[in-house]
């Protein structure tokens, strides 16, 4: 039976299939990822991304933060691409019960996903450090250099930044959802950051799917391994 095959059929046999994915779930709408060979990490500015997007960097250079925030993590002509479009319509069918992200972006919400579950927070989402007030992502886009609030303080979006954790509640769920699934797909993602890569381990399945370009440390343990794009695997399911 071939690869595609099967991944049909456990499709079609599961009810609570949990996808988990990274970067390379949105690669297909146009937005980089970090660590390809045209992703951010390998592209030249004052300071790599990964001080840039840091806490320490947004805490003592916020406008050339927002810089590079606004030019480089926030992608407004992207648009849901195959893989987000089926995801939904198997959440809409029960066989999803949730989308684990690694992204920022809100691409699945716009395909129509329900159920999603956002490790590094969201662009769309942005509090005032200050007060507290929530804020659309047009507040940083509007302003010119720091958006600030009406009270005073400095806005800031909802991702994690390096040096920050994952939100607590949000990777719970995540375990308790990864935990009672009968299948896990684990796509678009290289599986090397932690503490998200670990969540592949909370499974106890076996119906473990991984599709990815490129190998992973969870290869040997997967169930099926399919070395492709994500468009070319949900293109045909």
């Amino acid at each position: 039976m071939g690869g595609i095959t099967k991944f049909r059929q456990w499709i079609q046999e599961s009810r609570r299939i949990v996808f988990f994915g990274g970067a390379g779930v949105s690669t297909e709408s146009g937005i980089p990822d970090f660590r390809s060979v045209d992703g951010l990490y390998s592209q030249k500015y004052k300071y790599a991304p990964e001080t840039i997007l840091s806490h320490s960097f947004f805490m003592s250079k916020q406008a050339e933060f927002y810089e590079f925030y606004r030019d480089k993590m926030i992608f407004l002509d992207a648009r849901p691409n195959i893989t987000h479009i089926k995801l939904a319509q198997l959440e809409a069918e029960g066989r999803i019960s949730a989308i684990i992200t690694q992204n920022i972006d809100g691409l699945h919400q716009a395909a129509g996903s329900k159920k999603v579950l956002e490790l590094h927070g969201s662009v769309h989402r942005n509090f005032c450090m200050s007060c507290g007030r929530a804020y659309g992502m047009d507040k940083v886009m509007d302003a010119s250099g720091v958006p600030v609030c009406d009270c005073g303080g400095v806005v800031k979006p909802d991702v994690v930044l390096y040096e920050e954790g994952l939100d607590q509640d949000v990777l719970q769920d995540a375990v308790r959802r990864i935990g009672e699934a009968d299948m896990l797909i684990v796509g678009g993602t290289s599986l090397s950051v932690y503490p998200a890569a670990g969540l592949v381990r909370y499974y106890k399945g076996n119906r473990l799917v991984l599709v990815n370009k490129s190998p992973t440390p969870y290869d040997k343990y997967a169930d099926l391994l399919l070395q492709c794009g994500l468009g070319e695997v949900f293109g045909n399911i």
